[in-house]
């Protein structure tokens, strides 16, 4: 059977998961990259090196992101989400890296499959920092489902 997820169900989508697809484009190019996340119910929370998607979005706020679950070819589910890149500094950037610590960190098997590459939360300081904390502020979300 397929199937349209309700709110609720798109919402727990977001939260199970970690790693989700953003999308952006700029100057009629189009960029989709994989990244890990958190979402804090409101915003997709994410953080990356200075690059290509970061000037893409700073340029063009406008982007999507992208999660699936997928136990086999007729069990999956897939939401798609529309929003707003924010770049974010200072305590609002302590905050949510804290959060997104908190929230990968019962996942990580071992100290080098972090996916703060050595960071200490409790040493952070934004100002320092060489790579940009984010959050995509989400509006409309869609999902959909497969289940036999």
């Amino acid at each position: 059977m397929l199937g349209e997820l309700n709110g609720t169900q798109i919402n727990e989508v977001l939260k199970q998961n970690v790693i989700g697809h953003l999308g952006c484009s700029d100057l009629g190019e189009t960029y989709v990259v994989p990244v890990t996340y958190a979402y804090d119910g409101d915003s997709i929370i994410c953080h990356s090196a200075p690059g290509k998607k970061i000037d893409m979005m700073r340029s063009n706020p406008r982007v999507c992101f992208q999660v699936n679950e997928m136990r086999d070819m007729g069990n999956w589910k897939s939401v798609i989400a529309w929003g707003r890149f924010e770049e974010l500094a200072g305590d609002e950037a302590k905050r949510a890296i804290r959060f997104f610590v908190d929230r990968l960190a019962p996942l990580m098997p071992s100290e080098t499959s972090h996916p703060t590459h050595g960071f200490n939360p409790e040493k952070f300081n934004p100002q320092e920092m060489k790579w940009i904390v984010f959050k995509i502020r989400l509006g409309k979300k869609t999902g959909r489902y497969e289940q036999r």
